[in-house]
């Protein structure tokens, strides 16, 4: 069964609620890493786009795209996500 955009978010979930927990002022993920996390990449049937996707959405004022592909989608897109959110 391949990777959806719910799979990502949930994870997404899991960091932000870790990061909150620890009581720290942000978090950096790193596409490739959450892409990792929930399977199928690398590979031929990897969903990075989508990964980028949720990523970016999940963003609000203040926070802040550290890096990125040229193209914008791909596995060294890091977000800084602050706290509280």
């Amino acid at each position: 069964m391949p990777v959806t955009a719910k799979d990502f978010q949930i994870e997404l979930d899991r960091i932000f609620a870790r990061t909150n927990k620890l009581q720290s002022n942000y978090v950096d993920v790193r596409s490739g890493d959450l892409h990792t996390t929930i399977g199928d990449y690398p590979g031929k049937n990897h969903r990075m786009p989508t990964c980028c996707k949720v990523m970016k959405n999940n963003m609000k004022n203040g926070d802040e795209i550290l890096d990125q592909p040229t193209l914008g989608n791909g596995a060294s897109l890091i977000i800084r996500y602050y706290f509280p959110r």
